[in-house]
Formats: structure tokens, C-alpha cells, sequence
């Protein structure tokens, strides 16, 4: 069946083709013959009781600096003249974002947006992933530096970053010696108004970060991100490089736990994050990976995620 799916994103111009998530997306979706729309979460809107967008028919191909083509701007009424949303700009997950999911839950009735709006609302990477504890780290949300000082007592080392930061920015190692910990807490204070996270820092990252995507509740594969020399972060966008990888049967139990929840709130794309068998992030807003799973696999991540689109739209 072929669809006409509207894309939520940032620039296209601004996207690194050769490992873009959204663009193998757009790529298997032009491949199975459905329509592509594109537009910014700014061009986002409401009107007389519709929800429009005002975007660009496109078409894209897989050629550096000429990999889109775009027609004249269309104003979209959401509910009525697409099948599919994909949300899929970048965070900050910001009063923007927010602002944007509930203008899109207002069609999930009429039209099927991917990730569900309320639930990428209600399940912040570094917040979701609360309610597996089990699975995680010694952790800690605060603002206190009494407080911080007292988990990094206990820990010995630890890693600080902002409760609703992306890519593996602005993540910090703290040292035994707690050295730059209290300018450090200060400058989160300033920066963000909400809490910072700190967990315990787990040595096992030096031999990588498992990105493991998960499609509609069901684990499609992984791979193994190593940080570059003098870093810890092993975010590819941060320098970190993938390779292929198992999982171990830890990392499958927690697939196995994870799954139905996500099914159930409708979270089709999933990335989550695990250190050491440890759960860090459970990542619903924009999920990254799938190009270097798929490379080392020989699989289809894009192809799966359209499979289980098109079952979530035979079931309504």
C-alpha cells in the first residue's frame, strides 16, 4: 500500500546522508513507493481545528550534495492528507518539543505518528529509563551539591551530564579526587533549570556502548560504540566509532523486559543504551544507529520499522 508520510525534521540540506537515520527511513519509504513530505517543527501548526504543517513534497537519493530534491511548499492538513508522521527532529527536548507533541496528539486518531506523541512526551531518555532501575547504575537526579558530593563519596567516580542533553554532550567524568565537582554542579545550575544526572561511572565503557534498536517492541540489532582516545563518551557523534557485536544474555533479558512496554505506548523506534550490562538510556525521540547496524549485519532496519507501520495501520 503505498502511503503519503510526512516528515518531521530538521534541515535536509544540514544531514550527513551516510549515517542519518531518518534518511535510510526516507530512502526505504520512496523504495516502497509511498509519498514524502518534509518540514521543520516550526512550520508546525493549528488552525480552526486542524492541525497543518506547512512542507515540501521531496525526493531523496543516495549522492553527497545532491541527495534531495523538493517541491513548492503545500499547507498539510495532518489528520486528512497523510497516513504517517515521523517526529524525528533532534532534541533539546525542549518547551518546543513538548509544545510539538501535543499539537501532533491531536491527530493520533486520524493519522499514526511514529514515535506516539504523548509517549515520547511522558518517556525523557534519561527519565524513562527510571522505571528499570533494576537494570541501571547506582543513579542519582539532583540539584543539591551537598547531595552530589555525597553519591560521589560513595561512588568514588562518577559521570555528571544534563538530564536533557543528546549526542554525548556536555558529559563529564568526575575522579576519585572530586576535583572541579563543585564549579561543575554550579555551572549546570546556571545553564539548565532543571536537575543534572549523575551516575557511577562504569569502567566497562572502555570497551564500548551498546546502541541495541528495537522495533516495535521486538530487538533488531546492535552494535558496539568505543569512545575515541582521551574520551569516554562513545557516541559516534561525539567521535566514538561502531562495530559488530552479540548480546550477552543480560543485554537480552533487558530487551525482553523492555519490549511490551514500548509496544504497548506505542514507541515503533527504539534505541537503548547499555554499559556493562548496565541500562544508561532508553532513547524515543530521534533513535540513531540503524545505518551502522545494518552494515554489519547485512540487515534492514528501515524495511522492519515500515513492516511494523504498516501492521500498526492494518490493525486501526
Amino acid at each position: 500500500m503505498s502511503l503519503r508520510v510526512a516528515v518531521q525534521m530538521d534541515p535536509l540540506q544540514s544531514i550527513g546522508i551516510a549515517g542519518d537515520s531518518t534518511f535510510a527511513l526516507m530512502l526505504k519509504a520512496q523504495e516502497l513507493g509511498h509519498t514524502l513530505f518534509h518540514y521543520l517543527a516550526e512550520d508546525l501548526g493549528y488552525l480552526d481545528g486542524r492541525v497543518i504543517a506547512r512542507a515540501r513534497p521531496v525526493t531523496v537519493q543516495r549522492v553527497e550534495g545532491d541527495h534531495f530534491g523538493e517541491g513548492d511548499a503545500v499547507t498539510l492538513d495532518l489528520a486528512r492528507d497523510v497516513d504517517v508522521v515521523l517526529m524525528r527532529q533532534d532534541p533539546p527536548f525542549d518547551v518546543g518539543y513538548i509544545t510539538a507533541t501535543y499539537l501532533l496528539e491531536r491527530i493520533v486518531g486520524e493519522t499514526l505518528v511514529v514515535n506516539d506523541p504523548r509517549s515520547v512526551r511522558d518517556a525523557p531518555e534519561k527519565l524513562f529509563v527510571l522505571d528499570f532501575a533494576h537494570f541501571m547504575p547506582p543513579t542519582l537526579i539532583t540539584r543539591s551539591i551537598g547531595t552530589l558530593r555525597d553519591f560521589h563519596s560513595a561512588h568514588g567516580e562518577i559521570v555528571v551530564k544534563p538530564l536533557h542533553g543528546n549526542a554525548g554532550a556536555a558529559v563529564f567524568r568526575i575522579g576519585k579526587d572530586g576535583q572541579n565537582l563543585a564549579a561543575l554542579a554550579e555551572l549546570f545550575g546556571h545553564v539548565w533549570k532543571e536537575p543534572f544526572i549523575a551516575q557511577a561511572f562504569l569502567p566497562a565503557v572502555s570497551e564500548g556502548d551498546k546502541r541495541i534498536v528495537l522495533v516495535d517492541g521486538d530487538m533488531a540489532g546492535a552494535i558496539n560504540r568505543k569512545p575515541g582516545s582521551g574520551e569516554i563518551r562513545s557516541n559516534l557523534a561525539a567521535g566514538g566509532t561502531a562495530h559488530a557485536t552479540d548480546l550477552s544474555p543480560r543485554e537480552r533479558e533487558i530487551c525482553e523486559v523492555l519490549g511490551p512496554e514500548l509496544k504497548k505506548r506505542g514507541l515503533i523506534f527504539v534505541g537503548i543504551d547499555v554499559i556493562g550490562g548496565m541500562l544508561t538510556e532508553i532513547n524515543v525521540t530521534s533513535p540513531t544507529g540503524i545505518v551502522a547496524i545494518d552494515k554489519f549485519n547485512g540487515s534492514d532496519t528501515p524495511g522492519l520499522i515500515w513492516k511494523a507501520i504498516d501492521a500498526r495501520l492494518a490493525s486501526r
